[in-house]
């Protein structure tokens, strides 16, 4: 692939601006996108994935310094291409208009929903997984009938450039419009018709706070400090694999990792025992290939500190792999659990992104449902448990985004499932109908009826005959 041309600030700002306008113009022209060209794309986008399967690989392992394959084709492209299908066999329904019914007053007339598409969708994307957190709210925007303009992060430029090239062959850039080396600043101060932000919750208010001088409305999905509580019941070597799993998956750089544990009292030295044996199973050491970098210099050095930080004011450090507790070379560290942690740590104040795992321990669920609910509320809260008693008090006395029971991070990768935050976590779904809807205008429609009873000046015996009417009915639906 040939190296981009590098175009100043004004000249970014420029291209910008005339993709929003082309893609603007556009919505002018044909409002309507049909069924058909609507399964095409989404055709489209499924072929280029499976055609560009090594490639995109590829360019995910230069961005990050080193990813393994089967990672990203896991944890991104066959996600990617379910979503597509569960969308392609379900749309023709989702796009149906729905009737509804209709008030007593307008006995005659007729309701019914009608799903629009909004307009011109801007999706703003991160690098711990550029290619899933663009094709699946990509593919939700363009099943409701939108075109698109994708920001990638700064760090997924060589994923960035090589979707660029791929979709501009099949797909033309009226409908989709990928942006290499744009800032979020140039690209969420576009009067967009929706805009989706994927990051922190620190620039996500940034992004909200520019959208909303064009008054567009915003999905956002920001992570936070997920917590993971094992009950006493469950079987605690099966806990062990699936949470050190899908802790460790992209190194941690994950916004539904588990981000901090509780153990019931008296496991933490089998949990740690069970760790290093699993962790040694899954990558023997830190130079493993499967084992993904840190993205860059900046994120393994807040990583470090937070180490350095939490040993200072007394924890106790894990490194479950031999050897070295991590490698600036290849910007890898080790997974580590830490005991004995406080809240005085950097580790419990912010949300993690990295292989680093502290764990406290608890006597009764008050304890646990109390620290969850003193905190900002999470994007996913898991619990292992087969006591009914124990998962309904902890789902019904907590609020996270979603809730994986006995694993961790599964809901993400159901697509029946709407996917989204809550409070400091996010605000909006998307993932499945849930998902078509967000990018739709439910707009509404009334037909009035051919003859319709008149309520209106001068009020007298009609007025006064359906009022009692209506204090008499018992409307049941």
């Amino acid at each position: 692939m040939n190296k981009p041309v590098e175009l100043n600030k004004s000249d970014k700002q420029s291209q910008v601006q005339a993709a929003f306008d082309r893609l603007k113009n556009e919505v002018l022209r044909k409002p309507m996108i049909s069924y058909r060209e609507r399964i095409d794309t989404l055709t489209k986008i499924e072929e280029i994935l499976q055609e560009n399967d090594e490639a995109i690989c590829e360019a995910i392992c230069r961005d990050f310094g080193n990813r393994a394959f089967q990672e990203t084709k896991i944890l991104e492209i066959a996600p990617s291409i379910m979503g597509i299908r569960y969308t392609k066999k379900r749309l023709k329904k989702w796009m149906k208009p729905q009737n509804r019914d209709v008030s007593l007053v307008f006995f005659g007339g007729k309701n019914r929903v009608i799903p629009q598409a909004k307009g011109i969708v801007g999706i703003v994307a991160p690098w711990n997984y550029p290619l899933f957190l663009v094709l699946s709210p990509l593919t939700s925007a363009i099943a409701a009938g939108n075109r698109v303009m994708v920001k990638q992060a700064t760090n997924s430029q060589n994923l960035c450039r090589l979707l660029q090239e791929k979709f501009s062959e099949k797909i033309s850039k009226d409908l989709i419009t990928i942006l290499p080396g744009v800032s979020a600043g140039e690209f969420s101060s576009l009067p967009f018709n929706h805009l989706i932000f994927t990051g922190s919750p620190d620039v996500g208010k940034t992004v909200m706070r520019t959208a909303s001088n064009n008054l567009v409305p915003v999905t956002l999905e920001l992570g936070g400090k997920s917590p993971t509580i094992l009950a006493e019941d469950f079987d605690l070597q099966k806990a062990v694999k699936r949470i050190m799993f899908a802790k460790l998956m992209n190194s941690g750089q994950t916004c539904v990792a588990p981000d901090y544990l509780f153990l019931p009292e008296g496991k933490e030295e089998a949990f740690i025992e069970m760790a290093k044996t699993v962790t040694r199973d899954y990558f023997k050491d830190l130079e493993n290939p499967s084992y993904t970098s840190v993205i860059d210099e900046r994120a393994f050095n807040r990583l470090t500190e937070t180490l350095a930080d939490a040993e200072e004011k007394g924890a106790n450090l894990i490194s479950l792999l031999p050897n070295s507790r991590f490698d600036k070379t290849s910007q890898k560290i080790s997974p580590t659990l830490l005991i004995n942690v406080n809240k005085e740590m950097i580790i419990l104040q912010e949300e993690i992104f990295g292989p680093l795992l502290p764990i406290m321990t608890y006597r009764s669920l008050d304890e646990v449902i109390e620290y969850v609910n003193h905190r900002e509320r999470p994007l996913a809260l898991y619990v292992f448990s087969n006591n009914k008693t124990f998962l309904n008090r902890l789902i019904e006395n907590t609020r996270s985004g979603g809730v994986t029971i006995n694993d961790c991070a599964m809901h993400v990768a159901q697509h029946d499932l709407p996917f989204g935050g809550i409070g400091n976590s996010g605000m909006g779904h998307y993932h499945g109908f849930e998902g078509f809807c967000e990018f739709s205008k439910l707009r509404p429609v009334f037909k009035q009826a051919r003859n319709p009873v008149a309520i209106t000046p001068p009020y007298g015996k009609t007025f006064n005959r359906i009022y009692g009417m209506i204090k008499r009915m018992k409307m049941i639906n």
